[in-house]
């Protein structure tokens, strides 16, 4: 039964993919991206991930997603203000990305592998195991980051801010 849903995902995940990039309307492409996502949140709880499938959910189709609307209704995109590219550039393009895939394909050769959930720890994706990792372990690169979040954060407003003359 898991592998039958497991199966399901998959094809759904690689089609709301494929659709993403093949739309030729940026923002079906983005709500494809959205489904895409959901789809994604759904294998994480497949494997027993509640909080990451929960998380996924509210940062990347939640906030990300809306971001990415709003900055393609702000750019007006037409036809005619869209530059044109060449065709060598659209071939030099395919052969990159062929040769990307040719790399994915290469480095996943033998890894890929189903494992059985019903085996796994059912407390594996709970927040309290998440929580006591992250504090007990992982404390000191967590508060970093956070610093790094607030110079960041400090940096946008001063770069976004206007230069007032006094």
């Amino acid at each position: 039964m898991t592998l039958a849903i497991f199966l399901t995902l998959a094809v759904v995940s690689v089609f709301f993919s494929l659709m993403m990039v093949f739309t030729k309307n940026p923002i079906h492409s983005v709500l494809y991206l959205i489904l895409t996502f959901f789809s994604i949140a759904a294998h994480y709880i497949l494997l027993n991930a509640q909080f990451l499938a929960v998380v996924h959910i509210i940062v990347y189709a939640g906030a990300i997603m809306v971001l990415f609307l709003f900055v393609l209704m702000l750019l007006n995109l037409n036809k005619d203000t869209e530059p044109q590219k060449s065709v060598g550039w659209k071939f030099a393009a395919a052969i990159a990305a062929g040769l990307l895939l040719l790399t994915f394909l290469g480095a996943l050769k033998g890894t890929i592998q189903l494992q059985q959930v019903a085996n796994a720890d059912p407390a594996v994706g709970l927040v309290k195991n998440l929580g006591t990792v992250l504090f007990r372990d992982f404390v000191v690169p967590f508060e970093i980051a956070g610093i790094l979040f607030l110079a960041a954060m400090v940096g946008a407003v001063l770069v976004g801010k206007r230069d007032l003359k006094i």
